[in-house]
């Protein structure tokens, strides 16, 4: 199998041109998935139930004579616990202590200061009352989306967890139940595509209604979240998953390809692009790569992804590539470069950064602990990695004592005034004749 990857450099005259294309994947944006999105979402809100039961036999194949057996019942998931490979049920444990162990770190307190007058101000932290986490399931399944997106609802003190996951023919992989068993999730439902998102936002007679929806899936799924927003909370709409690779030595030009390919796999639209300031870890990084993609399992997946959207840059120096990767915002950045922790002190956009050519992004994928659904698509540039304060929420405090009451009103009423607000005015005013 040839490797087919887009290579050019920043000092390229057609750098501007070629970088654009290599960044303009397909857009999440689809007005034919959203318009079917709609009507499946639609069907949902109106029908409940029973929308819910031909939906998932439509697209999963799965067919219930009642709701109630979309919900997985203890019994199963103890069941699949058991069955699960020893080694694979210690690898979920200790990557759920050590998920834990960070997030725990990301919990708020609520704070208030007096002021000399006895006033009070302050901000109260309090937990969402419940929420949905949507794990993909079909083609691929991924039991670290359950820890990843679990745990920090958990350490929040969320009072409801509410799964769902697509369950093809009535199968759920046995390593997602059993992580759901580990983590504590309270209720799993064998729901996949837009329709559990209109489950999770709108309610059903069966599937309770949550507060927020978070977790990654595919292009229905995030056209379903985007349009169900207002209804409930969302995390983010997530795209094809990213990386970029900054290397600067040759020696590590195979680690550097793997990592690559590990990117690549994910499917088709994933984006692995590789940036260097030297031309030789290029061409090197580029021979292991030939070298080495024959002998992949996922060999045609990864050829598509680097030949679509893959890419070899050049770059001048260390400040062009500080440059470079914040123009990109990639989701996984990693550093394979001499003192990368001084480097990564200038980056501002990632959603998460590896230093060190040991930090393989496939360690956070699974168990370092910082949380792996992040910004995708150049997002990084306004938005953060999913944590605990996705699920908690913040309420203002106002206590005014009778003289900063009066003291504030003053203030109030000159300004809404302005603004042609009498009701507000006389609101504020009225305390001003106590």
């Amino acid at each position: 199998m040839t490797l087919k990857i887009k290579q050019f450099s920043t000092q390229d005259s057609d750098f501007e041109t070629r970088f654009a294309e290599a960044l303009s994947r397909a857009t999440q944006f689809d007005a034919g998935v959203d318009a079917k999105v709609r009507d499946i979402l639609d069907q949902v809100r109106l029908r409940g139930d029973e929308a819910l039961m031909e939906l998932t036999a439509k697209y999963d194949g799965y067919f219930v004579k009642a709701a109630d057996e979309l919900e997985i019942d203890e019994d199963r998931i103890q069941r699949a616990g058991e069955r699960i490979e020893p080694t694979v049920d210690d690898a979920l444990r200790k990557a759920s202590d050590r998920i834990r162990a960070f997030h725990e770190r990301q919990l708020e307190q609520t704070w208030s200061f007096e002021e000399p007058d006895g006033s009070v101000y302050g901000q109260k932290i309090s937990p969402l009352r419940s929420v949905g986490i949507y794990v993909p399931g079909g083609q691929a399944a991924y039991p670290s989306s359950v820890l990843m997106t679990a745990i920090p609802a958990k350490v929040a003190g969320v009072s409801q967890v509410v799964m769902t996951v697509p369950a093809p023919g009535g199968q759920i992989r046995d390593s997602i139940l059993a992580a759901a068993r580990i983590v504590g999730v309270d209720r799993v439902f064998a729901l996949g595509g837009a329709q559990a998102i209109g489950a999770l936002a709108f309610g059903t007679e069966t599937v309770p209604r949550v507060d927020k929806i978070v977790g990654p899936g595919n292009a229905w799924v995030s056209a379903a979240k985007r349009q169900v927003f207002g209804y409930v909370g969302i995390d983010m709409v997530a795209g094809p998953s990213e990386v970029v690779v900054a290397c600067d030595d040759p020696d590590n030009a195979r680690w550097a390809a793997m990592d690559l390919f590990a990117q690549a796999e994910h499917d088709e639209d994933a984006q692995a692009i590789l940036l260097s300031d030297s031309s030789d870890v290029i061409e090197k990084v580029k021979s292991e790569m030939a070298r080495m993609l024959p002998a992949m399992e996922r060999k045609r997946i990864i050829a598509r992804s680097l030949a679509e959207h893959g890419a070899l840059i050049e770059v001048r120096d260390r400040h062009e590539l500080i440059e470079v990767i914040d123009r990109i915002a990639p989701e996984h950045l990693e550093l394979m470069v001499e003192d990368p922790m001084t480097l990564a002190k200038f980056v501002r956009n990632a959603g998460a950064i590896f230093v060190g050519s040991y930090s393989t992004e496939v360690l956070g994928d699974y168990c370092a602990g910082p949380n792996h659904v992040l910004p995708t698509s150049g997002s990084a540039r306004f938005t953060s990695p999913l944590g605990v304060y996705d699920y908690l929420k913040r309420t203002s405090i106002i206590a005014c004592s009778p003289s900063g009451g009066r003291r504030l009103a003053k203030t109030a009423s000159v300004l809404a005034r302005e603004e042609q607000l009498s009701a507000h005015a006389a609101s504020a005013e009225f305390r001003l004749d106590e």
